[in-house]
């Protein structure tokens, strides 16, 4: 793991992705959105490991996993056997769970043993790589904290792109379950409020207008309907604190799913 604990020349600095992970079932299936995780992976140079921060790993503090051997987590119900027989035997990282506690200065970071992967993790990076060939760790993002705390907190990760870590930030940016139309999930639909809200939010990501994205809850109604629950917009803001001057922006899966959600995708570097 020399790689992790120490700069090499030879890396190059690492993109950073924010991917809009969408249903469980994305793990298993074959459409435009895996075609899109998968394509892009194919840009990206192969990372000594991957650190996640996931919607759905939300505690009282904020911890990394810092096992040899995370679990995969099934953190859902009411789907196919298929899906629950899914494991991803990616290794963890020990190391950089350890060097990112000591990097990391302004928020106390715990070390965890218990977690895992859950699926807004392993869903989309098995696309990414397969043969669950790279350590993954998560980070869990404390629901005490403000939206510029999370930012903030995540700009101090910003040397693990020089170390070869690929930052893998997953959720939606506009996600309510509540008003999803189920009889239309597979016909690209969204409501005038979700399409408002999610070009809204891109032109404030390509204009690097991050201010407006941390105060989205000042942001009118149709960001009150995409966000009623900070978990899977916060990791947007994990992604977008990385951002540097010269970062190219590249938006794909930008298309909307029941009306509801978007599996909206950043590519930032």
């Amino acid at each position: 793991m020399n790689k992790i604990r120490e700069p090499v020349s030879s890396i190059a600095k690492m993109p950073v992705l924010f991917l809009g992970h969408g249903s469980p079932m994305n793990a298993i299936g074959e459409n435009e959105f895996v075609k899109g995780w998968r394509n892009i992976g194919k840009t990206i140079p192969k990372p000594a490991a991957v650190l996640c921060i996931s919607a759905h790993w939300e505690t009282r503090g904020t911890y990394v996993t810092a096992m040899d051997r995370p679990m995969t987590i099934h953190d859902f119900g009411g789907f196919p056997d298929e899906l629950y027989e899914v494991q991803y035997p990616a290794s963890g990282s020990p190391e950089l769970a350890m060097e990112i506690k000591s990097i990391v200065t302004n928020t106390p970071v715990g070390l965890d043993e218990k977690w895992g992967l859950d699926h807004g993790c392993w869903s989309v990076i098995k696309h990414l790589y397969p043969d669950a060939g790279i350590p993954v760790i998560q980070m869990s993002m404390d629901y005490n904290m403000s939206a510029q705390q999370h930012y903030e907190l995540s700009k101090e990760l910003a040397v693990f792109r020089n170390k070869g870590i690929l930052i893998v930030a997953s959720g939606n940016i506009v996600h309510n379950l509540e008003m999803v139309a189920w009889n239309r999930l597979n016909d690209n639909y969204g409501y005038d409020w979700a399409i408002e809200a999610n070009e809204k939010m891109k032109q404030f990501i390509l204009n690097a207008d991050h201010k407006q994205l941390i105060n989205y809850k000042s942001q009118g109604r149709s960001f009150d309907l995409a966000i009623p629950t900070p978990d899977h917009f916060l990791p947007l803001l994990y992604a977008l604190a990385l951002q540097e001057k010269e970062d190219a922006i590249t938006i794909f899966n930008d298309k909307p799913v029941g009306g509801s959600l978007t599996m909206t995708s950043i590519k930032i570097g």
